[in-house]
């Protein structure tokens, strides 16, 4: 195992209170809102579905939009990676039991940058849509009340607020 640096040590622990965070939105002991505490007031997030959204206030309203009606979904981690302030995450979309067949789940990945003070300023999710909704129809899995959809193009410019390491 490689020793971590200190910046690397502070951005792997900011990582895991994140995912601490979410895990109690997907209990339903948050709202999904308060993820956006981990992001800068400037920072890009980008949703394999929705695409980009600017800014942690739009972070925090877009966080309680689209995870409303995903009932039961999990987003459990496999590994992370950190060099410098990148991180790379493998965890799982995975769908509940809706049909008595055990969870289905899909691989995903996301790529974070940490900002420093236990704050990121980007993260892009990269997750095989077909493949998700491919698990969603073979699931029996539906949309619980208020779910929400992408209706409009998104914006895919993946490109981060810095390119540089600060």
């Amino acid at each position: 195992m490689t020793n971590l640096n200190e910046r690397e040590q502070q951005a792997l622990d900011s990582y895991h209170a994140y995912v601490a965070q979410r895990e109690l939105c997907v209990r339903g002991a948050a709202p999904w809102s308060t993820i956006a505490d981990w992001f800068t007031a400037d920072a890009v997030f980008i949703d394999p579905a929705w695409g980009r959204v600017v800014g942690r206030d739009n972070i925090a309203a877009f966080f309680d939009m689209s995870m409303t009606g995903l009932d039961g979904w999990t987003f459990p981690e496999e590994w992370t990676l950190v060099e410098g302030d990148r991180l790379v995450s493998f965890w799982w979309n995975r769908l509940p039991d809706a049909a008595g067949q055990g969870p289905r789940q899909a691989p995903a990945f996301s790529i974070l940058h940490h900002a420093g003070d236990g704050l990121f300023d980007y993260e892009l999710d990269v997750v095989n849509m077909t493949e998700v909704m491919e698990l969603v129809a073979s699931s029996g899995w539906r949309p619980g009340p208020g779910a929400t959809f992408p209706t409009e193009p998104p914006d895919r410019d993946v490109t981060p607020p810095r390119l540089t390491t600060p």
